[in-house]
């Protein structure tokens, strides 16, 4: 069966099972997989939760899948990329919280979490198996902190529940995964939260500089006033941003967003 996007397709039922242990699956829960690939998880979704929507961007994939499950009843395959996807038509009259599982490619793990953290219903919880790398990110502590991590952070707790190693696909990537779990405790806020992230990436807006300097030229501050809005935020001016605490990003838009009114 030719695929067009090189997928590596996950093998080993030993992690299988311990995806769907973490998914603490209920028999009404709604789940929406992305990434099938060739149903191995889908599969076994269907056999705990209520309904599966399992989003396949590969149209020969999603003709090989809809055969696969034609008598699953429970399951849904559908063609699409979910970051055009209508998600509130996916959701339908979907009042309570839904569960999302996924073994998805590094260039849209970024993107992928974003869109569901940034719903009005936002998911009960994420599964999602992605590059160990970016999980390790997902979860840093100040001082290795990114957009990334404040991002994710910013919404929900996470952890990284365990490693996947590269033999548990086919064809093995070059690189190892992690299983994360991203479990939402902050409601989106489309105003507030634009503000916050404003502010977040002009602290990261040059890598190599510090905060005093950043906001300095992103804000098109004197950087004597830059620098009285830092110490009032309890951060010395010469930190960089990776080195900032969630809280100290909240404290940040505070002082910038009082000056502006």
């Amino acid at each position: 069966m030719p695929t067009k996007l090189g997928q590596n397709f996950l093998k080993d039922n030993s992690v299988i099972g311990k995806i769907i242990a973490a998914a603490n699956l209920r028999p009404n829960d709604f789940v929406i997989e992305i990434g099938p690939g060739k149903g191995i998880l889908t599969e076994k979704l269907a056999e705990k939760a209520g309904k599966v929507s399992a989003i396949e961007i590969d149209r020969n994939l999603v003709e090989f899948l809809r055969n696969k499950f034609k008598d699953k009843k429970n399951i849904e395959i559908i063609n699409a990329d979910i970051l055009k996807i209508n998600l509130p038509e996916l959701l339908g009259n979907q009042m309570s919280q839904y569960k999302i599982v996924a073994n998805i490619p590094y260039y849209i793990t970024s993107p992928i979490i974003r869109l569901f953290l940034e719903q009005k219903l936002q998911p009960e919880k994420m599964i999602l198996m992605i590059q160990k790398e970016v999980a390790e990110r997902i979860v840093a502590k100040p001082g290795e902190m990114s957009i990334l991590a404040v991002a994710v952070q910013h919404y929900a707790d996470s952890k990284i529940l365990f490693d996947v190693p590269k033999t548990a696909f086919e064809p093995a990537p070059k690189v190892d995964s992690a299983v994360i779990e991203i479990t939402p405790q902050k409601i989106f806020d489309k105003e507030k939260d634009a503000r916050f992230f404003r502010i977040v990436r002009a602290g990261f807006s040059g890598k190599r500089k510090t905060l005093l300097n950043n906001f300095s030229a992103s804000f098109h501050l004197d950087k004597k006033e830059a620098e009285e809005k830092l110490k009032t935020a309890g951060i010395n001016p010469t930190v960089r941003a990776q080195e900032l605490s969630l809280e100290d990003w909240k404290n940040l838009t505070k002082i910038f967003s009082n000056s502006e009114k």
